[in-house]
């Protein structure tokens, strides 16, 4: 036998290696999860009115992204977002093409952590999330969007609009392998306002103030509501009195600066600001 076709038995060999590897690869996330009593277990949910789009091949970026736009009443195709997204070369989407889209079409984008717990969390509290999923091998990719509508615990299985099946029912341990694959990448659309069930202080400042570029008019609502939500928290503040001045409500700004100082009063961006908002109202 020569060394080549050798070669060639080699190659089918080491493929099902590979695939023996990414079927026993661990899942801890869902062994944590579902290691827990039956009574611990999160209840089950389905966003049922989440619409659908059977996607066309290479398409299910655009598909997804409508999906999550539409849930949150916006008025827009697949068809309307392959400009926006698809990139043909690539014969797909990029994620930061996926969260410019949504800020495009006056949503927030806000990636979620990467956990089972936080999907379901949000899925709780009535938000859709789009997930980013390698369907084939680490080292032969099958890059994939869908969204996660549904858990049902006693199935043990997270519920999909995905591909061409309107209710995709996956297995957790399934589930986690594909989407580890890519990072365990995530996010929600949200109307400015709302606040993720996963909100975290920093990384919803930044949600926010990459919104505003595109949308400054839009942002008052998402800055009140994490400073509502956060009202001792300087980022939060800082951006919510900021956005306040550029609106030319002086008197607002000023108020918000002066209860984060009466919790921080040593906080000397917000001094500043103060000062220069107090001196510009007295001229």
């Amino acid at each position: 036998m020569s060394m080549r076709s050798g070669t060639r038995l080699r190659v089918p060999f080491l493929l099902f290696l590979a695939f023996l590897l990414v079927a026993c690869a661990a899942t801890p996330q869902s062994q944590q999860l579902l290691s827990r009593p039956s009574d611990q277990l999160p209840e089950g949910v389905e966003l049922v009115d989440v619409p659908f789009f059977p996607q066309e091949l290479y398409q299910c970026g655009p598909a997804a992204l409508a999906t999550i736009l539409q849930y949150n009443q916006v008025a827009v195709q697949p068809d309307e977002l392959v400009s926006h997204v698809y990139i043909p070369s690539r014969q797909g989407s990029l994620q930061v093409e996926m969260l410019a889209a949504t800020r495009t079409f006056e949503r927030i984008p806000y990636v979620i952590p990467g956990t089972l717990t936080a999907i379901i969390n949000e899925l709780d509290a009535g938000n859709p999330v789009l997930v980013f999923q390698n369907l084939g091998l680490s080292v032969l990719p099958q890059w994939h969007y869908a969204v996660v509508v549904g858990f049902d615990p006693e199935q043990q299985e997270l519920i999909l609009r995905s591909g061409t099946v309107r209710e995709h029912r996956v297995a957790l341990p399934v589930f986690e392998r594909t989407w580890q694959r890519a990072e365990h990448w995530a996010y929600v659309a949200l109307t400015p306002g709302d606040l993720p069930a996963s909100a975290e202080v920093s990384d919803y400042f930044m949600a926010v103030a990459d919104f505003q570029r595109l949308h400054p008019e839009l942002s008052g609502a998402a800055w009140q509501a994490g400073y509502q939500q956060w009202p001792d928290q300087a980022v939060i503040a800082m951006g919510y009195s900021n956005w306040l001045y550029q609106q030319g409500d002086l008197a607002r700004a000023a108020s918000v600066l002066e209860q984060l100082l009466s919790i921080q009063p040593d906080y000397q961006p917000a001094q500043q600001n103060l000062s220069a908002i107090r001196n510009e109202m007295q001229s």
